[in-house]
Formats: C-alpha cells, sequence, structure tokens
C-alpha cells in the first residue's frame, strides 16, 4: 500500500484519536461560553438613557397639557414651570441641597444599620428551625405592617428626635432584609451545603463562605426591598414628626408645603423622593445586581 491510501485511510483525528476530542472539546466551550461584545458609548446611551428620557418628556408634556387646557384650578395643578421656579428658590437659598442630604443620610445610615442587624437575624431564622417556627411569622406580619404606624409609638418611646426617626427606619427595614436572606437561603442546594462541610467550611465560615454568597441573588432582592422600606420609613417619620433639633429633609419640607398650601412645593417634595429613590436604585443596586448575575453567567458583560 502506498504512502498516499496510508494517509487517506488514517482516522480524520490521528493515529492517537486526540484531535477530534479536541474539536469536541473546543465545540461544547464555544456553547458555554457567552460572546462579551462592547457596545459603543453612543448605543449604550441610547438604548439606556434615552427611553427613561423619552418617559419623562412624555409625562412633562402631559401635565403641561392639562395645565393648558385649564384641567383643574393652577392652585391644584401648577404648571412644570412653576415647580421648576420653586426648585430655583431653594436653590438660590443654599437650601435644596442640604433638603435632600439631610434625608439621604438618614435613610442610608438607617439602612446600612438595618443590614447589619437584619443579616445575622435571617441567618438565624434560616438555620434554626425552632426560631424560624417562632419569629418566622413575626418578621412577615412586621414586613407587611405600615411604616406610619409605628411613628406615633416611637415618638412616645424616643422623644422627637434623631433615635426616633432611626427606630422607625429599622423597624421598617429590618424584617425586608431577614426575610430576603432568609428566602435566598431556602433556594441554596443542599449539595453546596455538604460540599462546604467536607472542606470544613463550617459555623461562621460556612456562612461567610458557602451560605450567603449562594444566597446571594435572594439576599440582594431582599436588600434592595430594605431600602425601598428605609427610604418610606424615614419619609413618613419626617411627614409626622417635626422638631427643630431634626433639621429639614425632604418628608418635612413636603409637610411644610402642605401646609402653606404651596402646590408647587408639595409636587418638588413629591419629585424630590421619587428622584433619589431612583438614583440610589440605579447608582447602588443596579451595578451590584448586574454584577452578581454576571459573574454566575446569567447575563451577558455587554449588557
Amino acid at each position: 500500500m502506498s504512502s498516499t491510501e496510508t494517509t487517506l485511510t488514517k482516522p480524520a483525528d490521528g493515529t492517537d484519536g486526540t484531535g477530534d476530542s479536541a474539536s469536541v472539546g473546543a465545540g461544547l466551550d464555544a456553547l458555554d461560553a457567552v460572546t462579551a461584545h462592547r457596545r459603543p458609548l453612543g448605543e449604550a446611551l441610547r438604548s439606556k438613557a434615552l427611553p427613561p428620557l423619552l418617559g419623562v418628556l412624555v409625562v412633562i408634556a402631559l401635565w403641561q397639557g392639562a395645565y393648558s387646557l385649564h384641567v383643574t384650578s393652577s392652585y391644584k395643578l401648577p404648571s412644570p414651570a412653576d415647580v421648576w421656579r420653586s426648585a430655583q428658590d431653594l436653590w438660590y437659598q443654599g437650601t435644596l441641597l442640604t433638603i435632600i442630604w439631610t434625608s439621604v443620610w438618614r435613610g442610608l445610615s438607617g439602612f446600612l444599620l438595618a443590614v447589619v442587624i437584619g443579616t445575622p437575624i435571617g441567618l438565624v431564622v434560616a438555620r434554626v428551625r425552632p426560631v424560624r417556627a417562632a419569629i418566622g411569622p413575626v418578621l412577615q406580619g412586621l414586613q407587611s405592617l405600615p411604616s406610619v404606624a409605628w411613628v406615633p409609638a416611637a415618638v412616645i418611646w424616643l422623644g422627637i428626635n434623631d433615635s426616633m426617626m432611626y427606630a422607625v427606619i429599622l423597624l421598617g427595614a429590618v424584617p425586608s432584609v431577614a426575610n430576603g436572606l432568609v428566602a435566598g437561603i431556602d433556594q441554596v442546594p443542599p449539595l453546596f451545603l455538604r460540599a462546604g462541610r467536607t472542606l470544613g467550611a463550617t459555623g461562621l465560615n460556612g456562612a461567610r463562605h458557602v451560605l450567603i454568597p449562594a444566597a446571594l441573588p435572594g439576599y440582594l432582592a431582599g436588600l434592595k426591598q430594605g431600602w425601598a422600606f428605609s427610604w418610606r420609613s424615614l419619609m413618613a417619620a419626617e411627614l409626622v414628626a417635626s422638631s427643630p433639633d431634626l433639621g429639614r429633609g425632604l418628608g418635612r419640607f413636603l409637610e411644610d408645603s402642605r401646609e402653606f398650601s404651596d402646590m408647587s412645593g408639595v409636587l418638588l417634595g413629591i419629585i424630590l423622593i421619587l428622584f433619589v429613590g431612583i438614583a440610589i436604585e440605579l447608582l447602588v443596586f443596579t451595578p451590584v445586581e448586574r454584577r452578581v448575575l454576571r459573574n454566575r453567567g446569567l447575563l451577558a458583560a455587554s449588557k
């Protein structure tokens, strides 16, 4: 037999069969890999920033249209320009940023304190059955209780001061953080826990290196809900409680505008409260959530 015939009769993968195996393996890797294409900045801005901007412009246009058509009196529905002038007045007075920062600082610091308290509570409730049977329903009930209901009790217990504000925030946010962690832990595959114990990750080390990382998606959802409850609890407390020692936050500004029948100030307060909530969501939680999903292969790098 000639050398040419010998070459033609050899297997396509060579004499040892490794070529075909390598090809199959490379093909499987290609199927599993997520192709990451970095989109141009202009395209990213058009796809992410343009739709919300258009939505805001549509709302402003409808608002201006209702004002121009005199759907109701200007006392009840001022124009967007009137609200803008109210914001300018606060800016020129040097109080706009102070009002916003007073509430943002209270909300964020109260939320971080709620995370510090709610995380160990969630761990204990999720892992200790008697504690879960006793406290689990209470946490669920507290999560459904409107935060404003705590304000009168907190005022009587602590007085009208910052301690009262933080107490209302904690009572509103801690149950959400704890329940989110419990829900996340309930979804952790038992195989992960057994593998962690095999490697020596038990107790606090197991919770730190296995349990919480595995439960991170559910825990993150609880954190987002905890922030929402923190912000709403704070606004409820600022609306109800008033004292010179508390300073002037967004909730207090909103209530002051109502007392003076300043509808432009009322709408400005509502817009600022909404703006802060959206900003924290976009600047803090959305990047963290994308990072978690990307690390787990659930989100392409370009998104």
